[in-house]
């Protein structure tokens, strides 16, 4: 029904974000890595890719900013057991790029630390989606999650997303605002260990 909107962005937390396209707010739910890419743009035109999950007593629209999220997001919803928002607990966690190695590495425990996802879940999903993300890797489809190159690399990606997102959501639990977390968190060298960024974050709120 919807391919993407393009409009102004009026309004984005860690939840989700309003475009006003054609005097319409459209509220999309988007993960961390899409947040992280647009929350500055707020007032200005931006571009979500968009998959509209429809329920008997709801409609749900997710906005991506990039095609690789959009198909990992489809990719994983088509997993038996796994629904959106488990899906987009994976994507806030991880980049696509990242999310495509773990499965193929069979990184159940990686997978598992995302916000509704437990161990079967996991190895459910490394089950069914390994096949066919090698394969994709393999041919470099074009609007999939792309090849696979550097490991290395990719470690160290989600070693510095992954303490973000646990700073994040041990400075949530002590009751500050989460927008305000991330707005801070991004001022904070990530390759530092999970205790000092908590740290220094609370340094920096307390200064505010």
């Amino acid at each position: 029904m919807f391919y993407h909107i393009r409009g102004e962005l009026s309004y984005i937390d860690a939840a989700y974000a309003v475009i006003d396209a054609g005097g319409v707010g459209y509220k999309l739910t988007v993960s961390m890595n899409t947040y992280n890419e647009i929350y500055k743009e707020i007032g200005n035109e931006v571009k979500l890719l968009t998959h509209l999950q429809l329920r008997e007593d709801a409609a749900e629209l997710f906005g991506f900013y990039t095609s690789e999220e959009l198909h990992c997001f489809k990719l994983l919803t088509s997993v038996s057991g796994v629904g959106p928002k488990a899906a987009m607990s994976i994507l806030s966690l991880f980049t696509p790029d990242r999310f495509a190695y773990i499965v193929c590495t069979e990184d159940t425990k990686a997978l598992a630390k995302a916000a509704g996802v437990g161990g079967k879940t996991a190895a459910r999903i490394v089950l069914e989606l390994k096949d066919k993300i090698s394969k994709e890797a393999v041919s470099g489809v074009s609007d999939g999650i792309g090849e696979i190159t550097s490991k290395a690399s990719a470690n160290v990606t989600q070693g510095k997303s992954s303490k973000l997102s646990e700073a994040a959501d041990a400075l949530t639990v002590l009751g500050y605002n989460r927008s305000e977390i991330l707005e801070v968190l991004r001022t904070v060298d990530p390759s530092l260990e999970l205790e000092e960024i908590i740290t220094k974050a609370l340094k920096i709120i307390a200064s505010r």
